[in-house]
């Protein structure tokens, strides 16, 4: 397990850990137990941490109730939908952009350099008008459609290789942080406590499993709605699979895709994240939700797009904040019933 070459290394090393754990009591702990002793939050600590300068809440009484109800029907009840494109990822570190997973595909192991211009050209022609406020949804509808449709035509022709896609989603991500900070323990207590996590996403469903493997938190728990790749025998891609999932009609995706899954029934409190005013649609598919609580994080055009962000979600995350403080304090509040432990 450890790359141990000999049963004498083998000998040292037990020796080593023994004394490590007698020096540190803890380490001998079970990990269920330190999941568990992660510090739950009271009701005013959790409204403490809403309270921030980069969280605004346009009825804070709303939001208390709904903790509150959730918080009752505890972790039985409960599942979490999430995008995951700027919203589980961080829209950028050390001020660059954080690439999406379509653009993750732009690396030298799978496409070539006049692919990549293109996709990068796509990203600079469409994303503009995605985030456009003077346009209306039913505006941009066939623009999301044109651009995903071109993309996925681009990537289709390179003709890419499913073998090579962990080592370039490796060296794609290599240098920068993509999951924002807190992402362990978000996706590690969800896991720990059986709740469901459906990610709900427009990007590439094979790009972002393995972003979630390489990062060590791919638990059973996790369920994905995304734009899947289509191989041949050969392990070459050929096409997409399914219907075309973009931002904008995920409404319709959710009412096809979430009976799927015999997991959610009988979850009705339902925490939601996205980055997008279309992500709001995404428990659409949930039959009759008891409490739903919405978090929107607000990556660009911050002042531009407030007013509608907050209109719209119970909760806005503005930019710079790349963390996953405030669903992990949601999360500690909800989750600490006694009949959860």
């Amino acid at each position: 397990m450890f790359g141990l070459r000999n049963s004498k290394h083998a000998a040292d090393s037990s020796l080593l850990l023994l004394k490590l754990v007698y020096k540190i009591p803890w380490l001998c702990t079970p990990m269920r137990t330190l999941v568990d002793i992660w510090p739950q939050l009271t009701k005013r600590e959790v409204m403490s941490e809403l309270s921030r300068t980069s969280v605004l809440m346009r009825e804070r009484h709303q939001v208390e109730e709904t903790l509150d109800a959730m918080q009752i029907a505890g972790s039985a009840s409960l599942h979490v939908i999430s995008d995951f494109d700027m919203t589980l990822t961080r829209f950028a570190h050390n001020g660059k952009r954080v690439p999406a997973t379509h653009n993750i595909l732009d690396n030298r192991l799978l496409v070539d350099e006049d692919c990549g211009k293109k996709m990068r050209e796509l990203l600079h022609t469409y994303y503009p008008i995605e985030i456009d406020v003077s346009r209306t949804v039913e505006e941009k509808l066939p623009f999301m459609v044109e651009w995903w449709t071109k993309a996925h035509h681009l990537l289709v022709e390179q003709k890419i290789r499913k073998d090579l896609l962990a080592p370039a989603v490796r060296e794609s991500t290599s240098d920068t942080a993509i999951l924002r900070d807190g992402y362990q323990v978000f996706f590690d207590h969800l896991a720990h406590r059986n709740v469901p996590l459906l990610i709900f996403s427009g990007g590439v469903g094979d790009v972002l499993e393995e972003v979630i493997r390489q990062h060590g938190v791919f638990h059973p728990n996790i369920h994905i709605i995304a734009n899947y790749m289509d191989f041949d025998h050969a392990g070459v891609l050929r096409a997409f699979k399914g219907d075309l999932i973009h931002t904008f009609n995920k409404r319709e995706s959710a009412l096809s895709h979430v009976a799927r899954f015999p997991e959610l029934q009988g979850r009705r409190s339902v925490l939601l994240l996205g980055d997008s005013l279309g992500d709001l649609n995404m428990a659409a598919g949930v039959p009759e939700p008891r409490h739903l609580l919405t978090v929107g994080f607000l990556n660009d055009q911050v002042d531009a797009r407030r007013e509608s962000y907050v209109n719209s979600f119970d909760i806005v995350v503005l930019a710079p904040d790349d963390t996953m403080d405030v669903p992990n304090a949601i999360l500690r509040f909800v989750m600490s019933s006694g009949d959860d432990n």
